[in-house]
């Protein structure tokens, strides 16, 4: 029996953590990507702080929820296709600076819903729920943050085939 709610009680399982964050967003971001053979990829965002914080010696470790819609775009035999998606992510941000300006390195894993499953001519998905495997880098100066990032999208070997996709993402965002 196929469980249609199974996709949003996974995201509301990676969100449940959030509980103890502050349910106002603190700002949005805006991403653009490419991926293999003519793929990209466009997401806005909400940004969710976490009040959990980790000082280390040379700087800080923050925690915040990402939620995003956005539009995918691939080839396929016959022209392009297109998939929306949502993606629920934590992500771990390391502050070179205490104040959490500067440069920053990031993290996390989270999960991605396409509206139908992602088919184009070199890859074909298995499951339209996927994790999002995400690591980048940035920069955040003053209100305003930019970053690059790698983030592969497969389903972690649950159902086949699994090829995975890895979008190169440019990213802007601002602060509330």
């Amino acid at each position: 029996m196929r469980i249609k709610l199974l996709p949003l009680a996974a995201c509301l399982a990676v969100a449940s953590g959030a509980a103890h964050a502050d349910w106002s967003p603190s700002g949005f971001f805006f991403e653009g990507a490419v991926a293999d053979h003519s793929g990209y990829s466009f997401n806005a965002g909400l940004v969710w702080p976490w009040n959990w914080r980790y000082e280390t010696a040379g700087g800080l470790v923050t925690l915040q929820t990402e939620a995003s819609l956005g539009q995918w775009s691939g080839k396929s035999a016959t022209g392009r296709v297109s998939f929306t998606q949502v993606v629920l992510q934590p992500i771990f941000r390391y502050h070179f600076d205490k104040s959490a300006t500067g440069f920053f390195v990031e993290g996390g894993i989270g999960l991605s819903y396409t509206d139908k499953v992602y088919i184009t001519a070199s890859k074909t998905f298995s499951t339209r729920l996927n994790f999002a495997d995400t690591i980048g880098t940035g920069y955040s100066f003053g209100a305003q943050e930019v970053g690059l990032r790698l983030t592969h999208y497969s389903n972690a070997g649950i159902k086949h085939p699994n090829p995975g996709e890895n979008f190169l993402q440019l990213r802007y965002g601002v602060k509330f």
